[in-house]
């Protein structure tokens, strides 16, 4: 069996998403417990205990879900598609929320009171290579001079664009969210760790600094420690925390079961408008408290980071040892009822 390099993974022939690859350990582990692994890092200034970053849709974070991330030493960003924001700007709502986002319409005497809370904000958009959202950025940074987060991109084609313009981190992936049809309905898009590792070799090859988010097809634990290792700074998600206590919208009772929504930004639900629509609405079973979900989270990434020799996420980042699954290997080691 071959173990490939990021950079062989990169030159691969073929796009390539979490399901195609796995860590290889190749070195004799110094930890003892995985509870001798540390999440802990800094992005964007916030202190994280783990390293993911909630999806600014509104069926995923509102306020309730921002205050019990940050409680968790995670990075929530509240969505602008319902009152939340307003909420916040008349005081209704006691700290701990640290990033909101903003569209490419936000007006600039909301984006001023924003500013004055001292929220970290992220321009949410679908697409980050484009003229009217480098102009943003720029527009923001130049006036403000706060941390900013762009989405979205699939290559690193335009990322010495996005940090010129002032954009501190940029949300990696288009078409992989489990609720998005955006590559179904234009052809746009490829694998996660394609994506990941595109913009991360124009990262180094440029000397950026710009952090990457890896937004979209994480849909366990694995998932993010591969994300992890293959130099992301920190992981977006959404499904995983969908269907959680803390997100909006009620608990829904079906033949004897609970269910809570979820839906894409592009969705007809949240558009409320037959425009061109990318994005899905489901239900998902109800999972309790989102506590559980980032305890197993952290769990299984420092599980991973046992394995590979990896006392920080640092360290995590630096592993090079990695293999490419064919389909049945892949579908050996799911498990079996």
């Amino acid at each position: 069996m071959k173990i490939y390099t990021k950079e062989e993974l990169n030159n691969y022939s073929q796009s390539l998403t979490y399901d195609d690859i796995s860590l290889v350990p190749t070195e004799v582990s110094r930890i003892k417990s995985r509870s001798e692994a540390s999440t802990n890092s800094e992005f964007l200034g916030i202190k994280l205990s783990v390293p993911v970053v909630s999806s600014p849709m509104d069926s995923v974070t509102g306020i309730e879900m921002a205050q019990e991330l940050s409680n968790l030493g995670c990075l929530g960003i509240l969505n602008r598609f319902d009152s939340s924001l307003e909420e916040v700007l008349r005081g209704r709502v006691s700290g701990g929320i640290k990033a909101v986002s903003i569209g490419l319409t936000t007006e600039d005497d909301l984006i001023d009171k924003l500013v004055e809370k001292g929220f970290i904000l992220c321009i949410d958009t679908a697409n980050a290579n484009n003229h009217e959202v480098l102009k943003k950025t720029e527009s923001v940074k130049k006036k403000y001079n706060i941390p900013l987060i762009v989405g979205n991109i699939a290559s690193g084609a335009t990322l010495h664009q996005l940090e010129d313009a002032g954009a501190d981190a940029v949300r990696v992936g288009i078409g992989s969210g489990s609720v998005c049809s955006t590559s179904i309905q234009t052809g746009i898009g490829i694998g996660q760790v394609s994506s990941i590792l595109d913009v991360l070799f124009t990262r180094d090859e440029k000397k950026l600094k710009i952090k990457i988010i890896a937004d979209g097809g994480i849909k366990s634990a694995g998932d993010v420690a591969k994300a992890m290792a293959l130099g992301s700074d920190a992981v977006m998600l959404g499904r995983m925390l969908a269907g959680t206590k803390e997100t909006p919208g009620e608990v829904i009772k079906y033949t004897g079961q609970l269910y809570k929504k979820y839906r894409g930004s592009a969705s007809y639900a949240v558009k409320m408008k037959n425009e061109f629509i990318e994005g899905e609405e489901t239900m998902i079973g109800y999972k309790g408290a989102v506590k559980n979900v980032v305890n197993s989270i952290s769990d299984g990434l420092k599980s991973a980071m046992s394995y590979m020799n990896c006392y920080n996420l640092e360290e995590l980042s630096s592993k090079n040892s990695f293999a490419v699954l064919s389909n049945y290997s892949y579908l050996e080691r799911l498990p079996k009822a």
